[in-house]
């Protein structure tokens, strides 16, 4: 199946109002282990939540670990480990203690991430954005690799924001006229293309990937934007209340598609596919704000940017 004829709704049945609890029901997920980054704040709460509700045990990488351990505080089955997705070093010494425990991945939801933040530089001068929700989830995932087990399903949270960006192949890092926006755009692009390709190495060995869009959701990923900046685009009043709720999706709400990603057996022998409100998204029209753009979903692109990562990041699981 073409990537073209892939990207249908398959009629899930779920919708943008569905919970993550409403996915999962009827589903025992004892025995199976997540890992979810970020996955103690706004969308990544509730997945953990979800998933350990249902049964999993849920691993949670944390830049932040005292803020994680507060906020999982009374949830059974959730462990907590240190985690910079915007530091390689801190990405390769997690995955080592990951590995040393000797146990498998079932899914592995790549959540956290940072977005429209004024221009940061981490590492060896990369733009925070593309570093940190790309370039780290990507030398993540290589490197727990051999804890990924067949049937695994790798999930990677994309936004309706890659809209906004293709890939800027000719300045990545935005060495020159960064916009926070457009920034964020690319690495919400890079997010797709990364599932596009990670689903053609690893589909050999029984592991399928995803990629989504969670909805609009007001939580903690939008501390960067200034409250004029919301007040401006329309998401708030001056008192901070949310204008156009339906407009918005509860963190519930946001986190089923991730969690139906991972879990659903309607994804069963399927992958490399963008989804939205718990189905397959179709592709996205001109000037249609809902769908998957031609540019995320291109192997070629996707091929292109596997190869720029392992090259950046000095990690490669399948070279």
């Amino acid at each position: 199946m073409s990537t073209g004829t892939a990207q249908h709704k398959i009629g899930s049945g779920f919708g943008a109002t569905s919970t993550a609890d409403d996915v999962l029901e009827g589903v025992d997920l004892t025995g199976r282990l997540a890992v979810v980054t970020g996955g103690y704040s706004g969308l990544g709460l509730e997945t953990t939540r979800a998933l350990t509700k249902a049964g999993a045990r849920v691993v949670v990488p944390a830049r932040r670990r005292a803020t994680a351990e507060e906020a999982l505080a009374g949830l059974d089955g959730v462990e907590v480990d240190e985690l910079d997705l915007g530091d390689l070093e801190s990405v390769r010494a997690f995955a080592e203690r990951f590995l040393a425990s000797g146990r498998n991945i079932d899914f592995m939801i790549d959540n956290a991430g940072i977005m429209a933040c004024p221009e940061t530089r981490v590492g060896p001068g990369w733009e925070a954005q593309f570093a940190t929700n790309h370039l780290g989830h990507f030398a993540l995932v290589n490197r727990l690799w051999p804890a990924i087990a067949p049937g695994a399903r790798v999930v990677s949270v994309s936004s309706r924001a890659h809209h906004f960006s293709g890939m800027r192949w000719d300045d990545v890092h935005w060495a020159r006229g960064y916009d926070k926006w457009k920034a964020y755009g690319q690495a919400k692009t890079a997010n797709v293309l990364f599932a596009v390709h990670l689903d053609q190495l690893g589909r050999d060995a029984g592991v399928r990937a995803f990629s989504l869009h969670p909805g609009g959701i007001l939580t903690p990923l939008q501390r960067h934007i200034p409250k004029a900046e919301m007040i401006e685009r329309g998401w708030i009043d001056e008192d901070g209340n949310i204008l156009n709720p339906e407009g918005f999706k509860t963190p519930p709400q946001g986190a089923a598609t991730q969690v139906w990603a991972a879990t659903s057996a309607q994804l069963d022998g399927l992958g490399g596919v963008y989804l939205e409100d718990c189905d397959i998204a179709e592709l996205a029209v001109d000037g249609a704000t809902s769908g998957v753009k031609d540019w995320a979903i291109d192997p070629e692109q996707a091929a292109r940017l596997w190869e720029l990562s392992a090259e950046l990041t000095g990690v490669n699981a399948f070279a």
